[in-house]
């Protein structure tokens, strides 16, 4: 798949997640086999670019490329002055936001409110595509609400103004993420215009990623929640498109190591103070599952430092390969009687 003169290594991309996809977890997942990752959602208003969540959103020192940034908003001259400033600080492609169901976002007419509004959507397209000598994406749903599903209508404004790849996200934004998504509209979209497609919803694992593409015809697919606490199901996804076979899962050790390091990461991204509050979401996400997962992550949130937190998460995973070791031995005991 091609996004201007962007050639992405496979069809796995990172969906924008508020709180998520700040530079350390977008790095982690490029890492992880993902081709290319959109940022958190940076505001079109100009008085908020200054603020530290703002610059830390709108800094991509070391980041793997190709970079994309995601912008929100619903006056087509903020919007453009927007995306000027972002490509300005080195965003190489910029991504509107009119897919998130957010009732803050909503209530100011951005996000997917704006596919109400048709004429304005092309209007907000138009200036930021004039805007910038940068590629510029578009996310959308698949309608307001279930009666009301006019993707195909903004897909075809999109394409007509220059939109380069469209995602859309298999729900409506009445139905927010309830209920499961539905791929038919993306199929119908792909059918009917030019440029590349992406889908977007429920895509948990290797098999769902392929039964997506293969139903929408879609030129990409876009994970979000499901790469949260598992960023290594981009490589998982990619190794069973190239060869019909899983990979193994990743060991407790494995899974150890690659929480520490996005730990690091976070505390130095963000500072001790904010980097620990970040961090705790996370390791919540990494240990869902994982024997004595809920006490642990309990205290977890009591924990104030950097030290405690790293102490705290060693100890948990180093029982956890101890209880594994004492099995195999157990077993290995039984075999031999």
């Amino acid at each position: 798949m091609q996004i201007g003169l962007h050639k992405l290594k496979n069809k796995l991309i990172v969906a924008p997640m508020a709180g998520v996809t700040d530079r350390p977890f977008r790095q982690l997942c490029k890492r992880m086999g993902a081709a290319m990752a959109v940022s958190e959602m940076v505001s079109s208003n100009s008085l908020l670019w200054g603020s530290e969540k703002t610059r830390r959103r709108a800094c991509h020192e070391g980041e793997v490329r190709p970079v994309s940034v995601q912008i929100a908003g619903s006056d087509p001259l903020m919007m453009a002055d927007a995306a000027r400033h972002n490509a300005e600080q080195g965003a190489e492609i910029i991504d509107i936001n009119m897919g998130c169901p957010a009732k803050k976002i909503c209530n100011v007419m951005a996000g997917s409110a704006l596919m109400k509004d048709e004429g304005l959507v092309g209007k907000i397209l138009q200036a930021v595509v004039n805007a910038v000598n940068i590629p510029v994406t578009l996310k959308i749903r698949t309608g307001w609400d279930p009666d009301h599903k006019n993707a195909l209508t903004i897909a075809r404004i999109a394409e007509d103004t220059g939109i380069q790849a469209l995602a859309i996200h298999g729900r409506t934004r009445a139905c927010a993420y309830r209920g499961e998504a539905e791929y038919e509209t993306i199929a119908l979209v792909k059918t009917a215009i030019r440029i590349p497609v992406i889908a977007n919803g429920d895509i948990t694992s290797p098999e769902k990623a392929r039964q997506v593409l293969a139903n929408t015809g879609a030129d990409a697919i876009m994970i979000g929640r499901a790469a949260q606490g598992r960023p290594w199901i981009f490589r998982e996804i990619e190794h069973f498109l190239m060869t019909g076979k899983h990979m193994p899962p990743p060991t407790t050790v494995e899974i150890q190591r690659i929480l520490i390091n996005h730990l690091h990461e976070l505390y130095d991204f963000y500072g001790e103070y904010s980097g620990v509050r970040m961090a705790r979401k996370h390791i919540s996400w990494y240990t869902r599952g994982l024997a004595g997962s809920a006490a642990f992550r309990h205290a977890m949130n009591q924990l104030q430092t950097k030290d405690a937190q790293l102490a705290a998460t060693h100890l948990f995973f180093n029982t956890l390969s101890e209880q594994s070791m004492e099995l195999v031995y157990a077993d290995d005991e039984v075999a031999v009687r």
